[in-house]
């Protein structure tokens, strides 16, 4: 892969009056995509390891490819155009005489719960990760408010 992508892993979920804010980051940066509710939910499920009675979507899409002998392999999130996020899911089929890489285009949220399902690296394409805000010092302060009223 080349250089001109960015590994980062989900930081944080938290729900705001609009979806979701789902933090993205490294030890360089840390930025947020905002989704909506049912998919915000999804991710923090899947970050928690939560079992769930029913399949989601996702859960549907995961085991679908699992039928199918594929997997997904990564996630790009490829570009961002008025505050609208893209994102590419790349999965590999293999059999006993080729694999085949399927490129997809999907919501950065699907992404991201895909992933997570599936145990696949998130990327951000450079040039997006240069150009988003650094929220970092925002996520330690929700995280800290929220461990003080736990205690």
């Amino acid at each position: 892969m080349s250089t001109s992508v960015v590994p980062v892993s989900v930081k944080g979920v938290m729900p705001t009056v609009n979806g979701c804010a789902i933090f993205l980051g490294n030890d360089e940066k840390t930025f947020v995509i905002t989704v909506d509710h049912s998919v915000g939910n999804a991710i923090s499920m899947a970050l928690n390891g939560v079992k769930k009675e029913r399949p989601l979507t996702h859960d549907l899409i995961s085991s679908m490819l699992m039928g199918l002998e594929a997997k997904a392999t990564r996630v790009v999130i490829n570009d961002e155009r008025e505050s609208t996020f893209y994102a590419r899911i790349f999965l590999e089929m293999k059999n006993e005489i080729a694999t085949k890489i399927i490129e997809l285009d999907a919501r950065p949220s699907d992404s991201i719960a895909l992933s997570l399902q599936n145990s696949c690296p998130i990327f951000v394409a450079r040039k997006v990760f240069d150009k988003v805000d650094d929220m970092t010092q925002i996520l330690e302060r929700v995280l800290k408010e929220q461990n003080e009223d736990s205690e």
